[in-house]
């Protein structure tokens, strides 16, 4: 009976352990496309970089339709503040946690 659960246990941890990399990793590709879209957005305030370039538009559109919806929710809470929009950073700081959170189960995991 100790055995079967054991190897029941190990059989999740296997199963489980790289799921956890892989989600960590999925955040980070996130992570680095909402800086990407920060920087993009601030070239093409400042006219650095024309908007109207093909990559640099479905660049801009892919990171939109994958961003935007994450920043609605926190766009209600957080209001502008003095023409700064600060969802953005709030995001990348809930994503920086939830990373954190996630680093911490993967330590308790065996490698």
């Amino acid at each position: 009976m100790y055995t079967a659960k054991k190897s029941r246990i190990k059989v999740i941890v296997i199963i489980i352990a790289p799921l956890f990399h892989v989600l960590y990793d999925i955040i980070g590709l996130y992570k680095l496309g909402l800086a990407i879209y920060i920087i993009l957005g601030w070239l093409e305030a400042f006219d650095v970089v024309n908007k109207y370039n093909k990559v640099i538009y479905s660049v801009h559109n892919f990171l939109q339709s994958i961003i935007e919806p994450a920043l609605d929710p926190i766009r209600r809470i957080i209001p502008t503040v003095g023409g700064w929009d600060l969802s953005p950073m709030a995001l990348f700081f809930i994503i920086y946690f939830f990373q954190g959170i996630l680093l911490e189960i993967l330590k308790k995991f065996p490698s």
